[in-house]
């Protein structure tokens, strides 16, 4: 036994085995919820969709939610090596892609026109609303979150036609047709997610490998 004062007990100098510090870290979490703030009802309606009413004639609308739903699930066929799934998930990122950056040229130009009046002494904001819609994600799957950025891009955007035709900087007839046709854009992406969840849902597709593809 070592009495000197000095001494360091043996336990101190014990070194942690590194494979079991490694294993004893816990999985990454959300430090607090995803949210999502939207202030037109264009964009709340297109996140949210509605369902199909036939007393006031109204058609369904596929929501981003039901989109996300639809996406998460190919994607899981995806990982279990189906191919048809691959091909979905690259062509629904492409379209989403595509709008998206549509989205963003329309809404450069619109800011560009409030930049060039505000140089000239015009300091116009972008609109907003008095009671945005927080909405939370949890998503489970990337393809979740890339819709929901989608849907904040077009919320945008109709927030800044909106604000050109308020201050009398666009005609209302020209901002209410490229609304409308972003909005007929959007819909007609997300309609397709579902047609094919529920085709490759199919008891005769749902085994299919990449193997039987080849």
């Amino acid at each position: 036994m070592n009495d000197h004062p000095l001494a360091v007990p043996a336990s101190a100098t014990r070194v942690e085995d590194p494979r079991r510090l490694l294993s004893a870290i816990g999985e990454l979490v959300d430090e607090a919820p995803d949210t999502m703030a939207l202030h037109t009802r264009e964009a709340y309606r297109l996140f949210v969709g509605r369902s199909l009413d036939t007393a006031k004639q109204q058609e369904s609308i596929v929501g981003g939610r039901r989109v996300a739903a639809a996406l998460r699930a190919i994607w899981y066929l995806s990982g279990n090596d189906n191919p048809y799934a691959d091909w979905v998930l690259v062509d629904i990122g492409e379209r989403i892609s595509e709008i998206g950056g549509s989205l963003q040229r329309e809404t450069q130009r619109g800011e560009d026109r409030l930049r060039a009046l505000k140089q000239r002494g015009l300091n116009f904001s972008v609109l907003q609303s008095r009671v945005p819609q927080q909405v939370e994600l949890g998503f489970r799957s990337p393809y979740g979150y890339a819709v929901a950025d989608l849907v904040v891009r077009y919320d945008y955007c109709n927030r800044v036609i909106k604000t050109l035709v308020r201050k009398d900087l666009l005609p209302d007839r020209d901002g209410r047709s490229l609304i409308y046709s972003y909005t007929r854009r959007l819909r007609g992406l997300f309609e397709a997610p579902v047609r094919f969840e529920r085709g490759l849902l199919r008891e005769e597709l749902r085994p299919l490998s990449r193997h039987d593809f080849l």
